[in-house]
């Protein structure tokens, strides 16, 4: 039997249940026990996967929060195509069965004739320059790459991670939750994108234990890791970030650090030339077009009030812009997320996302200022991005609430101890935490302190703030 085929018949029985369920729906419990009277028990964790398969290939939508999510079965197509199943199967829409494909992202027609003529040789395709009418012709909140019907889609994934959380939360906060595996996913998924080796394995003892790959190059770990810290720099000051010169400059010297030849050159405008390679398009050269070019860019990404539209204009003009010597297309998809940190939304990590696809796409906004190709990548990618992250809550279960109350005191609680030299006693971390919250609070915050100081490491120490050397400081002296 091949490996494939349990899945298959796993997939086939719970798409026949939830369909029986009609308008109504079910829910979980009501699905297991359908599935064992079915004969084909089995674990809740392979359920939700296979449930998320469903979703993503658009036979099953989802709603309610928690434990109070309902299944039913997809009534009419969404306003996009939906994604594949996974890397290896896809709807096939006349029979609506499941058939052996590479993972691809479905193109509207738009997209598929600027695929085809990318797709010519380089040498049929006209050298073409930078379009300041591409960006002028843009007015906020009038012009729009993404239409009524996309937005509110991308309002309803985005805000489906969020179920069960108050409205008013501070910007940030839902990344937060999911941050150790947004810090894996993201890293490694923007890196690939460059042609980094690293595989996700790899990421996560990186981004987690500090291990570096053997056999990898220096660039590529250095890489991971510069993605890893921009992350954490994003996070960390969602209620101050936005498009603004300070945001993206300082974004694109930690993204850029120790990968540039002129270190100079890492979170500053280029005075230089440069060139794409694959692509009959030339950048701006002269240094004062690239300043105004920056700036009217950020003009209008700052205008913008849709976070979804603001996402995808900063994929789409910060790296037609080409406004840095380098990194400008990791500088676009950490900026993408801006927005999102600050709506609280799910981040989108661009885990899954096809390299040539992604390519293609800017090759379409380089090459002819067109942008549905990198649109359908953008809104497939949000999609699988919302589906990883509502499944990894939907087993990981509710975060901490003392923490997300606390998590300002108990960094600065952790600097103080660390940059005092103190030994981390509960007597010391009081009085370091006095004046940072009530008493009643206090016994939880110098257990939460205790536990964070006890895991306190190298892989971990930029969560708060803290120097490297600060750190080894602390841990020589205790």
């Amino acid at each position: 039997m091949s490996e494939t085929t349990p899945k298959k018949q796993n997939l086939d029985g719970i798409r026949h249940i939830v369909a029986q369920s009609g308008v109504a729906g079910l829910g979980m419990s009501t699905l297991e026990q359908a599935l064992a009277a079915r004969g084909q028990p089995m674990p809740r964790r392979t359920i939700l996967r296979r449930l998320n398969d469903l979703i993503a290939a658009g036979a099953v939508q989802s709603s309610g929060n928690k434990r109070a999510v309902v299944y039913r079965a997809m009534q009419s197509e969404p306003p996009w195509p939906r994604a594949v199943l996974t890397a290896n199967e896809v709807r096939e829409p006349q029979r609506n069965t499941l058939v052996s494909a590479p993972m691809q992202v479905p193109l509207s027609a738009q997209a598929l004739e600027i695929r085809d003529h990318i797709r010519q040789p380089l040498a049929q395709r006209a050298s073409v320059g930078y379009q300041h009418s591409m960006v002028d012709a843009y007015t906020p909140n009038q012009t729009a790459y993404l239409s009524p019907e996309q937005r509110a889609r991308l309002w309803e994934l985005g805000r489906t991670a969020l179920a069960g959380q108050q409205p008013q939360q501070p910007a940030g906060t839902y990344a937060r939750q999911i941050l150790d595996r947004l810090l894996v996913d993201l890293s490694w998924a923007s890196s690939r994108l460059e042609g980094n080796t690293y595989t996700q394995l790899d990421t996560q003892n990186l981004v987690e234990f500090g291990q570096a790959a053997a056999g990898k190059d220096a660039l590529e770990t250095q890489m991971v890791l510069n993605h890893k810290a921009a992350i954490e720099m994003l996070i960390d000051n969602a209620d101050d970030i936005g498009f603004n010169r300070f945001t993206i400059l300082n974004l694109h010297a930690v993204l850029s650090d120790n990968l540039i030849a002129d270190p100079l050159a890492s979170g500053r405008l280029r005075k230089r030339e440069v060139r794409i390679s694959g692509t009959s398009y030339i950048p701006l050269a002269v240094p004062q077009q690239l300043q105004d070019g920056f700036d009217a860019v950020l003009a209008k990404a700052a205008q913008i009030t849709d976070p979804f539209e603001q996402a995808f204009f900063a994929m789409v003009h910060l790296p037609y812009l080409q406004a840095f010597e380098d990194v400008n297309k990791r500088v676009s998809r950490l900026a993408a997320n801006i927005p999102l940190l600050q709506h609280n939304l799910c981040p989108l990590s661009f885990v899954d996302v096809p390299t040539q696809a992604y390519i293609e796409g800017l090759q379409g906004v380089y090459e002819l200022q067109a942008t549905e190709l990198l649109r359908d990548v953008f809104i497939w990618a949000y999609e699988r991005s919302c589906q990883r992250y509502l499944a990894i809550r939907q087993t990981l279960g509710e975060p901490d609430a003392f923490r997300l109350q606390y998590r300002d005191a108990i960094q600065q609680t952790v600097q103080a101890v660390v940059r005092g030299n103190l030994r981390g006693t509960p007597e010391e971390i009081a009085q370091a935490a006095a004046s940072l919250v009530s008493s009643n609070a206090m016994q939880s915050l110098v257990e939460a302190v205790t536990v964070d100081l006890a895991h306190l490491y190298e892989g971990n120490v930029a969560r708060y703030r803290l120097k490297l050397s600060e750190l080894r400081k602390w841990e020589h002296r205790h």
